[in-house]
């Protein structure tokens, strides 16, 4: 009899618990909707660079990093250099010194005989600051070597004024002035034969370039 009281109570509380709707459990999701607090947006990541422009027209004071000449280099041949000093926008740094250019030879001539001074002219392309490469538009640089027409004047003279002495001892004033005559032209045969100064330019030799267009770079926020 106590048996049959006992799984007569069991049998009531579990049809108790099966009775349970699934109205009546707790709701643990979120709500939305009028009175419930949405959650905020997350803020996105605030990027460690920023894009800088340098106008047109910033000068760039530059070092080359190999020698270039009229007698030597060839159109296209490479160029390069690097900055001498930092370019700054606002007072902030946007390239460090020592950022790095690529240029090529655009026009060369060697020096000819009597007629036609030497010339070289490049132009940079390219720069490297840091791992970031970006195209450029500078000016083209061009170096002409001087005139020679004083020295060449000399040597002439030089020429004359020997052969003058010389066929004077000789022969008088008769030798005197063939001499000059002879020797005259010994002096433009030494010009004739010469050419003119080359353009040289070193390794380390500083030039000065400019932007022709704008270059936007990206650089570290402070």
């Amino acid at each position: 009899m106590k048996q049959l009281l006992i799984l007569t109570v069991g049998v009531a509380l579990a049809a108790a618990a099966c009775g349970t709707s699934a109205s009546d459990a707790v709701d643990t999701s979120p709500v939305s909707g009028k009175g419930a607090s949405a959650a905020a947006p997350a803020t996105p990541p605030r990027s460690a660079y920023r894009d800088v422009t340098i106008p047109a027209g910033t000068s760039l004071a530059l070092a080359l990093t190999q020698s270039v000449a009229s007698d030597t280099s060839a159109v296209e041949d490479t160029v390069t250099a690097e900055l001498t000093g930092p370019v700054t926008i606002d007072g902030r740094e946007v390239l460090p010194a020592g950022a790095r250019l690529l240029g090529i030879v655009t026009q060369v001539d060697d020096s000819g005989r009597v007629k036609g001074r030497a010339m070289i002219a490049f132009r940079f392309t390219s720069l490297r600051s840091g791992d970031a490469q970006y195209d450029v538009e500078t000016e083209p640089q061009s170096y002409l070597a001087p005139a020679t027409k004083g020295e060449d004047a000399t040597k002439i003279g030089i020429g004359a004024g020997a052969g003058a002495i010389i066929g004077g001892i000789v022969g008088g004033k008769e030798g005197a002035a063939k001499g000059a005559a002879i020797g005259g032209g010994a002096g433009t045969g030494v010009v004739l034969a010469t050419k003119g100064r080359e353009v040289r330019l070193a390794s380390g030799t500083t030039v000065t370039t400019r932007l022709t267009a704008p270059l936007t770079v990206r650089v570290r926020r402070s």
